[in-house]
C-alpha cells in the first residue's frame, strides 16, 4: 500500500469518525434517563476515539506516537548550538556542562570526563523539541549496538530525484517509509521503522541493498550514498555514541513547511500526525526476506576486490560478476578516450551504466579498519570511486579501458573508439646509455602499452628505464614527482642518460632580455622553466589550491615517479588531467597500507612488468641482514598499555633513555667499524635526541628532517656525496623526509629507531642501502625489538615478513656469516626447526600463546625422545581463562596431556611472545605460534646467541 492509499484511507477514517460521533450524540440523548446512563456514556465515548493520532489529539497522545517511532538512546541526547559567528552544532547535553572547576572542555572530551551527568530524554524533552524551545539530536545506535529504526540522508545536488528513485524502490518491493524534508530545505531524511530493536548492521544491510537495488534503475545515485546511513556504523566508537540525527517536526524549520514528513511530489501531509500513526513498521523476519530479495550476493553489489586475496596480486584484474543482457546496450558504443575514458550513456540502461561505473569503485578498507577497531568512521567513504558523471558521459579513468571491454564485450556491444589522446610534439633524442638485459625486458614490457606500471626494486634501474622510454617514444614527456629531491635527481639522470637534439627554448627576464632555457626543464623548487621539450615537474607546483594547471595536457608522454602516492587527491586531481597518449607508473611499492592501490591502476594501467625483491637481493654483489636488537623498554610504572594510543607511546620511546642509549652504542660501534649508517626515526623530536648524543662521540653528524631548509639540505646532501671514501657518514632523518627517493650509494648500515609495520614502508627504508658501491659487501640492519609492549613486538612480526620477502637473512650482533640464518615461512621452518630440538642436550623451552590438540600430538613423540636423554623440556603459553568460554575445556584436555607426559608447563597471562630455545643459545624468534597452527604469512628467525637467548628469559621472567 503506498502513501496516497494511506492518506485516502485516513480521510475514509476521519469521515467515519464524523458520523460515529453523531451517531454517539443522538444515542446519548435517546438514552439520557437510562438508569445504565453512565455506563452506556462510557462505552460510546470509548468508541468515539479513532486509533489515529492527528492534529486535534493530546499533546500526551502525540509525544507518545513520537517517541514510539523516533527511539534511540533514552540515557543522553544532544541539543543544537549556535554560536556568536554563526556556526551551529550539537552536543551532548549534561548536567554539569560549562560548571567552574566541573566541566573541562573541550580539554578533556565529554566521553573521558568523570564529572559527566547527561539528561535522560524523556517526554518533556520531547515537548521543548516540539514546541521549538530546542533542537533535539537522537542518538539511534543503543548500547546494545541495536537501533529501533534506519534513517538514509540525501543532501547532495539532485537529491529529489535520489529519493525519488529510493523509494520507488521501496513501493516494489512494499517497504514501508516516509520522506522528511531536511531542516534547511536542500535535503531529505528516508525513514524506516522496526517493531522490534534489531542489530544496527541488519538494519544497516537494510538500507546497503536498498540503495544497490535503487542504483540499477538510477546510476547517478552516488556511492556516498552508503556513507549516509543512520546509524552510520556497525558498532559504537569506544568511548562514543555513534552518530546522532536531528529530530524532525523541529518547530522553526515547519514554518518554512521543512523539518516535515512530504509525500511523492515533495509537498507536505496536511497532518502529520495522522501520517505518523499510520505508517507501518518492519518486523526482523521482514527485513531479512527484504535483504535477500533487494541483492543476491553482496549488499554492496559487484565492485573491485581488495581484500587480502586479491591484494597479494593488487593489479590483477578481479572479474565482476555483471548478470546483464544484451538488451542493456546498444551493439556499438561510443567511447572517447581522452584523459579520461568518455562513454556516451545513449542506447545503455542503467543498470548497465551501473555496473560500469563500479569498474572503477572498490570498498575503503579505511572504513573497515576503524570500523573494527570501534573507531569513528567520519570522513572514511565505505566506497572509492574514481567515476564522473557528465551529462552525455560517463566517465572512467584510463586503466579501466580493459574491464570497461570485457563487460561491453560479455553483452554483445562493441566499442567504437574517438582516439583523442595528445601525442604531443615529436622530438629528436637518442639514449647515451646500456640496458641490463632484464631492464631491457622492463622496457619492452612496457613499451607494448600505452600505459602501464613497472614495479621494481630500489637500484634496480627505474630512471633509467624512463629514459630509455623517452628516446623509443620521442615525444615531449613530463616526469611528475613528489619532492625536491627527487626532481634533482631526475634532470641530472636525464642529462647523463639522454642527448636531445632540440633548439631549446627562451624566457624573457624581468629587464626584457631573452633568455635560453634547458631542454630538460623543471617546475617546482622555485623555478617555473617548463621547456616543453622533456620537464620534472613536483606534483604540488601542478595543482595548486586544488586548480590543475593546463600544461599538463600538452605533452605526449607523462611518468609518474613513485606512483604509490597517486592515491593522494591531490596527485589523482592532476591525472585526471592528462591527455598523454603515453602514460606510465614507476615504483617500488604497488600495495598501499591503507589499501587504496587501486587507484594507481586505474589511472596508469596494469603492472606491465614486475621485479622479484628476493631474487633481486641475490643478483646483488653483497648480502643482506637483519640484526635484531632486543631491547627492554617499557611503560612506565602504572601505565596500563591498552589505555595508551599508538602516539602515546611514541612519546615514550621517544625518551626512554635505555632505549635511546642502546641505539647510540650500536651506532657508534658501526662508525668505529666504519660502516656508513642511516638512523631512521618517525620524530623530529627523536632525531635532535639521536643527534646529540652521537654528536659527542662522532664528528660530523649530519642532520635531515622536513624542518631542514631547502638551501642547507642541498649542502647537507652535497658533503654526503663529496665525503671521501675512507671516512664513515652517519645520517640521523625522519623517515618520512629521507626514507624513500634519498640516493647516497655509500650507506651500508641502517637503523630502525622506531618500530613501523608496514612493509611498505620497510621496502622504501632498507631500499637506500642497495645502491651499488665500489667495495661494500653487506648491508645491516639494526632493528630494535620492544618486547615487553605487544602491539610492538607484533609490528616486529610484520616487518619480519618484509625482511623476509626482501632477502635478508638474521644474525646477531657479534655474530659471524657462517652463523647466519635465512628468515623462515610456516611452510619452510619446521625441518630446521625439528632438527635443533632433537639434536638439544640440557634444556628445551617453547613460547607459545595458543595450543592445539594436533599440534601437540606431533611433537609429544619428539619431546619423549629428549626427556628420556634426560634434557628438560618446557612449555610456557597462555592459561585456560584467557580463552573462550567454549574452548576452556578442550584446553584443559591438551594441558593434562603435557603434564602428564611429565613436560613443565608454565601459565602466563595475556602472553604474547612466540619463541624457542634450545640449550640457552639456539634462539627461533617470531610471530609463528609453534604449538598451534597459524596462518600462511607469518615468519620466524632462527639465531645463534646466548645474549639474546638470555634476554628473551629475562623478558618472560618478568
Amino acid at each position: 500500500m503506498n502513501y496516497d492509499d494511506l492518506y485516502k484511507k485516513y480521510q475514509e477514517l476521519l469521515s467515519e469518525n464524523k458520523r460515529l460521533k453523531k451517531e454517539n450524540s443522538e444515542l446519548k440523548k435517546k438514552l439520557k434517563n437510562s438508569p445504565l446512563d453512565e455506563g452506556i456514556n462510557s462505552t460510546l465515548d470509548d468508541i468515539s476515539n479513532s486509533p489515529i493520532v492527528n492534529n486535534n489529539s493530546s499533546d500526551e497522545e502525540k509525544i507518545n506516537l513520537f517517541q514510539s517511532l523516533f527511539k534511540g538512546r533514552s540515557d543522553v541526547f544532544a541539543k543544537r548550538w549556535v554560536n556568536k559567528a554563526g556556526k551551529s552544532g550539537y552536543s551532548p547535553v549534561c548536567v554539569n556542562e560549562w560548571k567552574r572547576s566541573v566541566c573541562f572542555k573541550p580539554r578533556i572530551k565529554c566521553s573521558n570526563c568523570a564529572n559527566k551527568n547527561y539528561l535522560p530524554l524523556d517526554s518533556p524533552v520531547i515537548q521543548k523539541h516540539l514546541t521549538g524551545e530546542i533542537t533535539v539530536g537522537l542518538y539511534p545506535m543503543l548500547e546494545d549496538e541495536a537501533c529501533y529504526f534506519l534513517a538514509i540522508d540525501f543532501d547532495d545536488t539532485g537529491w529529489q530525484s535520489d529519493v525519488s528513485a529510493v523509494r520507488k524502490t521501496c513501493f516494489e518491493y512494499n517497504i514501508p517509509s516516509g520522506i522528511e524534508r531536511s531542516r534547511s530545505g536542500d535535503g531529505a531524511h528516508l525513514w524506516f521503522f522496526f517493531q522490534e530493536k534489531i542489530p544496527a548492521y541488519v538494519a544497516r544491510k537494510l538500507g546497503t541493498a536498498l540503495i544497490t537495488s535503487t542504483m540499477n534503475q538510477r546510476h547517478e545515485l552516488s556511492f556516498s550514498s552508503y556513507d549516509r546511513l543512520f546509524p552510520s556504523q556497525d558498532t559504537l566508537p569506544t568511548g562514543g555514541f555513534g552518530n546522532l540525527i536531528a529530530l524532525p517536526l523541529q518547530h522553526q524549520p515547519r514554518q518554512k513547511e521543512n523539518s516535515l514528513f512530504i509525500d511523492d511530489v515533495f509537498n507536505p501531509y496536511p497532518d502529520q500526525w495522522a501520517f505518523l500513526s499510520l505508517i507501518e513498521k518492519l518486523s526482523t523476519e521482514q527485513i531479512e526476506l527484504l535483504i535477500k530479495q533487494l541483492c543476491k550476493g553482496s549488499e554492496l553489489g559487484d565492485l573491485r576486490k581488495n581484500d587480502e586475496e586479491s591484494t597479494a596480486s593488487p593489479w590483477k584484474t578481479q572479474k565482476l560478476n555483471y548478470r546483464l543482457v544484451m538488451d542493456d546496450a546498444p551493439s556499438h558504443i561510443n567511447v572517447v578516450r581522452a584523459d579520461m575514458l568518455y562513454i556516451e550513456k545513449e542506447g545503455i540502461s542503467q543498470k548497465a551504466l551501473n555496473q560500469l561505473k563500479r569498474v572503477a569503485a572498490f570498498k575503503n578498507p579505511e572504513f573497515y579498519k576503524a570500523q573494527a577497531m570501534r573507531m569513528p568512521t567520519y570522513n572514511k567513504p565505505r566506497i572509492i570511486s574514481c567515476s564522473n558523471e557528465l551529462d552525455k558521459y560517463l566517465c572512467l579513468p584510463r586503466g579501466c579501458e580493459s574491464e570497461m571491454e570485457k563487460l561491453l564485450a560479455e553483452i554483445g556491444s562493441t566499442v567504437n573508439w574517438q582516439d583523442e589522446t595528445n601525442i604531443g610534439r615529436s622530438i629528436k633524442v637518442v639514449f647515451n646509455g646500456n640496458l641490463r638485459a632484464e631492464q631491457q625486458i622492463a622496457a619492452t614490457a612496457l613499451l607494448k602499452n600505452d600505459i602501464g606500471v613497472l614495479s621494481a626494486t630500489t637500484a634496480f634501474g627505474k630512471t633509467v628505464i624512463a629514459a630509455s622510454l623517452i628516446s623509443e617514444h620521442k615525444v615531449n614527456t613530463l616526469i611528475i614527482v613528489h619532492r625536491q629531491q627527487l626532481l634533482t635527481q631526475w634532470i641530472d639522470r636525464l642529462k647523463t642518460f639522454l642527448v636531445v637534439d632540440e633548439e631549446a627554448p627562451f624566457r624573457e627576464t624581468k629587464t626584457g632580455r631573452k633568455k635560453p632555457l634547458d631542454v630538460i626543464g623543471q617546475l617546482g623548487a622555485g623555478k617555473n622553466r617548463l621547456s616543453g621539450i622533456i620537464d620534472v615537474a613536483i606534483m604540488q607546483s601542478l595543482n595548486i589550491s586544488g586548480e590543475v594547471k593546463d600544461c599538463i595536457k600538452e605533452y605526449g608522454m607523462v611518468i609518474i615517479d613513485e606512483c604509490h602516492h597517486i592515491p593522494a587527491f591531490s596527485f589523482e586531481q592532476v591525472l585526471k588531467k592528462a591527455k598523454a597518449k603515453y602514460i606510465y607508473g614507476l615504483t617500488a611499492t604497488p600495495k598501499r597500507q591503507d589499501g587504496h592501490h587501486p587507484i594507481i591502476f586505474f589511472y596508469c594501467g596494469s603492472i606491465q612488468y614486475q621485479v622479484d625483491a628476493k631474487k633481486q637481493a641475490e643478483k646483488r654483489p653483497f648480502d643482506h641482514y637483519v640484526i635484531p636488537r632486543f631491547t627492554r623498554f617499557r611503560l612506565p610504572l602504572g601505565i596500563e598499555e591498552k589505555k595508551l594510543n599508538f602516539q602515546e607511546i611514541y612519546s615514550e620511546i621517544v625518551t626512554n633513555e635505555l632505549r635511546n642509549q642502546l641505539i647510540v652504542d650500536d651506532i657508534i660501534k658501526a662508525n668505529q667499524s666504519g660502516r656508513n649508517s642511516l638512523i631512521l626515526t618517525e620524530r623530529t623530536s627523536h632525531v635532535e635526541i639521536l643527534a646529540n648524543k652521537l654528536s659527542k662521540k662522532i664528528d660530523n653528524v649530519k642532520v635531515l628532517t622536513g624542518s631542514t631548509g631547502t638551501k642547507e639540505t642541498l649542502q647537507i646532501i652535497k658533503e654526503i656525496e663529496l665525503t671521501p671514501i675512507d671516512k664513515a657518514i652517519t645520517i640521523v632523518a625522519t623517515g618520512k623526509y629521507i626514507g624513500e627517493g634519498f640516493d647516497a650509494p655509500k650507506l651500508d648500515t641502517l637503523f630502525l629507531a622506531m618500530p613501523i609495520s608496514w612493509k611498505g614502508t620497510l621496502h622504501q627504508y632498507v631500499g637506500r642501502l642497495h645502491r651499488l658501491y665500489e667495495g661494500k659487501q653487506e648491508v645491516q640492519v639494526y632493528d630494535y625489538v620492544d618486547i615487553h609492549i605487544k602491539v610492538l613486538e607484533k609490528m616486529y612480526g610484520k616487518r619480519l615478513m618484509g625482511y623476509a620477502s626482501l632477502g635478508y637473512k638474521s644474525k646477531g650482533a657479534s655474530m659471524s656469516i657462517e652463523d647466519a640464518n635465512i628468515i623462515f615461512n610456516k611452510s619452510t621452518f619446521y625441518p630446521v626447526f625439528i632438527n635443533d630440538i632433537n639434536v638439544s642436550n640440557k634444556r628445551v623451552l617453547i613460547v607459545s600463546p595458543l595450543v592445539t590438540k594436533n599440534r601437540v600430538a606431533q611433537f609429544l613423540p619428539i619431546f619423549s625422545t629428549l626427556l628420556e636423554k634426560g634434557v628438560q623440556v618446557a612449555i610456557i603459553t597462555r592459561p585456560k581463562e584467557n580463552y573462550s568460554e567454549k574452548r576452556r575445556e578442550g584446553v584443559q584436555t591438551i594441558f593434562n596431556i603435557i603434564q602428564k607426559a611429565d613436560i613443565d608447563l608454565i601459565f602466563q597471562d595475556k602472553l604474547h611472545q612466540r619463541c624457542a630455545i634450545m640449550d640457552q643459545h639456539i634462539v627461533w624468534y617470531g610471530n609463528i605460534n609453534l604449538l598451534s597452527y597459524g596462518l600462511n604469512e607469518e615468519s620466524i628467525m632462527r639465531l645463534k646467541s646466548y645474549d639474546i637467548a638470555a634476554e628473551l628469559v629475562e623478558s618472560l621472567d618478568n
